[in-house]
């Protein structure tokens, strides 16, 4: 098994397959320790397309494979987990649908008691926030930094943070027990994504 800690990656919604492998790629090269495919526009057949080379691309470093939302695409391909939304399938039923074996992460945004169904659930992890304003998901910024130390001590699960994750606001939140930190625009968007990935990587670095 895996483990679910260190740089959690999640695709952008790029039509240009091409450029999201390269640039997953150098992500990966840079210690991405898991990748999420996630784009909310695609048509089933891109998304296959990608979904398909993104899990080739992934076996080839080692790195687990979780596709947002589609359980079907998941189990389709063999990918190595499935994430779910608020409001998509439960937790529950998906660990049912996938198996035991599957990775199955739940956002919980700020709400520890979505974090408690998730662990009862099956999750394998959990995600909280968004703790700052994304650049490419909507969502409301009110997850307060606190939250991922109370969820660490409360719950076994790792926790993954997202919203607008920079390495500087990152900080604060690895520091108070963030098991994982999502980065979309941070990696995607930089103009040497290989070097962002490895400064996201050197937080999780024993002091």
């Amino acid at each position: 098994m895996h483990a679910l800690a260190g740089l959690y990656l999640v695709t952008p919604n790029w039509d240009d397959t091409d450029k999201l492998i390269k640039v997953t790629e150098q992500a990966l090269l840079g210690g991405a320790s898991l990748v999420q495919y996630r784009h909310k526009f695609a048509t089933p057949a891109l998304r296959l397309q990608q979904a398909r080379r993104l899990l080739e691309l992934c076996r080839s470093h080692n790195t687990p494979l979780i596709i947002n939302d589609h359980w079907d695409l998941c189990m389709e391909l063999g990918a190595d987990g499935i994430h779910v939304g608020g409001t998509d399938m439960t937790v529950a039923k998906v660990r049912a649908i996938v198996g035991k074996d599957k990775i199955v992460g739940a956002s919980c945004y700020g709400d520890l008691s979505l974090v408690r169904a998730a662990q009862r659930a099956g999750a394998s992890y959990i995600a909280l926030g968004g703790f700052y304003p994304s650049a490419v998901k909507e969502y409301p910024v009110t997850t307060p930094l606190d939250m991922v130390a109370r969820v660490s001590t409360e719950i076994s699960l790792p926790n993954v943070v997202i919203g607008g994750m920079t390495i500087q606001n990152a900080q604060p939140l690895v520091e108070r027990g963030a098991n994982m930190v999502a980065a979309i625009s941070s990696i995607y968007l930089a103009p040497y994504p290989r070097t962002a990935a490895e400064n996201f990587v050197r937080l999780f670095a024993p002091s």
